[in-house]
């Protein structure tokens, strides 16, 4: 029997799952990578330390994606969060599950994991290709036929038969790490739908000097609502950072993409800080009418150390409008109601968000109706099959999308050999 010839695109996570998969199946695999070397962009992730997976349980995993989590479910049945903890083990890579469930290596270091992964991709006999870019399917009568290429160092356009193509280029996030929308390009060449992309995972800017005041701070255990044109959309709980631009942090990460989707639609968007979420506001108000009684002649400015972080301070001070020189016993009870109103909703308003270059993955890409999720091959073109972030498939922060990028390179890898 003919060996089947595969070209993946792309030297990411899930093209190199794909890849390896692939070649261990039985196919002679090609692996076009159009940077220096696979895994540049696997090489940050996590602040660099590499947030492998989540070991949430599937249900509650699949939360994490919203309404597109139903086209995972027959990747993750076949390869989820034991399989490639399993997987990395056998390289010889050890894990460790920090809070929230979130999975490391021990090493806390991404680059382990790409060593491992273009190691264990070339032993099981994928031939990788650096600096060489896809610059076209070539399509017969529906079915894939070819890749015209070019390289760094021949220039000149070259066709590779082949009987079946994985693409697996990320998204548009991150472009330095050759995240630049290749894939949704070849994908509408030859006829698939691309839904909208746009940045998620990604920080805010905000209007006026607040934030710029407070740049640097972080907030541990913060309350944050979404509101669009007035409706709330989103309420979150955990840390956030407030920065030169705006606001950015793992809460504010996780709500980004609907307060970009509702920007988009030109809806005005306002956020709004709890910064005391354990106390509800009949409790908060008890506390600061006890703060003023017990410190009746200390200053209101002294009085906040005990509410507030130091940089934190100044900012109150300014927008509740209540002199910093004012005792205790002094300030009003419509002062101190002004007070608690401004604790539990510290508002910004949200002028935009910051580009790809800043978003951790990208939201949108290929329409997953014409992609079949028990395979990923696609609908339209036979032996065209698709694997990680460049399928309209996005989630939170922890771990999820990089075993979504593993999961489905996996199986597409699986699903190749047969098509």
């Amino acid at each position: 029997m003919k060996q089947r010839a595969v070209i993946v695109i792309g030297g990411g996570p899930a093209g190199l799952m794909a890849a390896g998969q692939a070649s261990l199946c039985g196919a002679r695999v090609t692996l076009l990578e159009k940077m220096d070397r696979p895994g540049r962009k696997l090489a940050i992730t996590g602040k660099g330390r590499c947030n492998l997976t989540n070991v949430a349980e599937l249900p509650d995993f699949l939360t994490h994606f919203g309404p597109n989590s139903r086209f995972l479910r027959g990747a993750f049945h076949r390869f989820f969060v034991d399989e490639l903890l399993g997987f990395f083990n056998q390289l010889g890579i050890n894990t460790i599950t920090e809070r929230g469930g979130r999975v490391f290596p021990v090493s806390n270091d991404a680059g382990e994991i790409v060593k491992a992964l273009v190691n264990w991709a070339k032993t099981s006999g994928v031939e990788i290709r650096s600096q060489i870019r896809a610059e076209k399917l070539v399509v017969s009568q529906n079915q894939i036929k070819g890749v015209t290429v070019k390289s760094q160092s021949h220039p000149t356009p070259e066709m590779l038969p082949v009987d079946a193509v994985i693409i697996a280029t990320g998204g548009a996030s991150y472009p330095g790490t050759g995240s630049t929308g290749d894939g949704y390009r070849l994908a509408k060449t030859v006829g698939h739908t691309i839904v909208p992309i746009r940045p998620a995972l990604v920080p805010l800017t905000t209007f006026g000097n607040v934030a710029a005041r407070l740049q640097g701070l972080s907030l541990k255990n913060a309350g944050v609502k979404v509101f669009a044109d007035n409706k709330k959309i989103a309420a979150e709980f955990g840390e956030m950072l407030f920065t030169h631009f705006g606001l950015s942090g793992p809460v504010i990460l996780t709500i980004s993409k609907l307060v970009v989707d509702a920007l988009s639609i030109k809806q005005k968007v306002r956020i709004g800080i709890d910064l005391k979420p354990a106390l509800d506001e009949p409790k908060l108000d008890l506390r600061l009418q006890r703060d003023f009684d017990l410190h009746g002649k200390m200053q209101f400015k002294k009085i906040l150390k005990e509410l507030l972080p130091q940089k934190l301070i100044p900012v109150c001070i300014d927008l509740v409008k209540i002199p910093a020189e004012k005792s205790g016993s002094q300030i009003t009870g419509e002062e101190r109601r002004r007070l608690l109103r401004w604790l539990k909703d510290f508002s910004f308003e949200v002028s935009g968000h910051r580009n790809f270059s800043e978003a951790i993955i990208t939201a949108g890409g290929v329409a997953l109706n014409e992609v079949d999720s028990q395979t990923m091959q696609s609908k339209i073109i036979k032996g065209l099959f698709f694997a990680g972030e460049l399928l309209d498939i996005d989630a939170d922060t922890g771990g999820y999308n990089l075993q979504a990028a593993f999961s489905t390179g996996w199986r597409a890898g699986q699903s190749v050999i047969s098509s």
